[in-house]
């Protein structure tokens, strides 16, 4: 038997060690979390995307009753990135929350779907995605999802 060691490389911030493109992008992510609509979680979660033709466009979570029905941050503000810009790159993803009135003190990272979106959206724009994940008082840097998910499910398993 063999044993994979998959290791990723993340690096750790402050705020203001950060570009100040990633600075508008990380507060145009935690603006966002104040438009979220999480009445039965309330974790107000917001990403902002910054793509390739200079562009920001961010969204938010968006709960239902029905729980399944709602939707994540990121996969807001990609969807929309997309069916307003289609062509267009994202080149860096930016995911905040708040909870309790705050931001969480841990940096938060995308659900397993939401990685699955940016994945497909990483390798639709064939460019690597610089992800942001921000927490109170530092922020991850991922160069791209593929670091956050190595073992990855992508269009070239079904197309052979």
């Amino acid at each position: 038997m063999k044993e994979l060691n998959i290791t990723t490389k993340i690096k750790v911030c402050g705020y203001d060690e950060l570009t100040p493109e990633q600075k508008i992008l990380t507060d145009q992510a935690k603006e966002a979390t104040f438009r979220a609509y999480a009445p039965y979680s309330e974790f107000y979660v917001g990403a902002a995307a910054e793509l390739a033709n200079g562009e920001i466009v961010s969204g938010n979570n968006q709960e239902n009753a029905a729980y399944p029905s709602g939707l994540c941050a990121e996969r807001v503000t990609l969807f929309f990135a997309n069916s307003k810009y289609p062509d267009v790159a994202v080149k860096r993803l930016a995911i905040a929350a708040r909870t309790n009135g705050d931001f969480v003190q841990e940096c938060v990272a995308p659900c397993g779907a939401c990685r699955q979106v940016i994945l497909e959206t990483e390798d639709r724009g064939q460019e690597k995605m610089e992800i942001l994940l921000c927490g109170k008082d530092q922020v991850y840097i991922v160069d791209s999802i593929k670091d956050l998910l190595p073992l990855y499910f992508s269009k070239n398993e079904l197309l052979g």
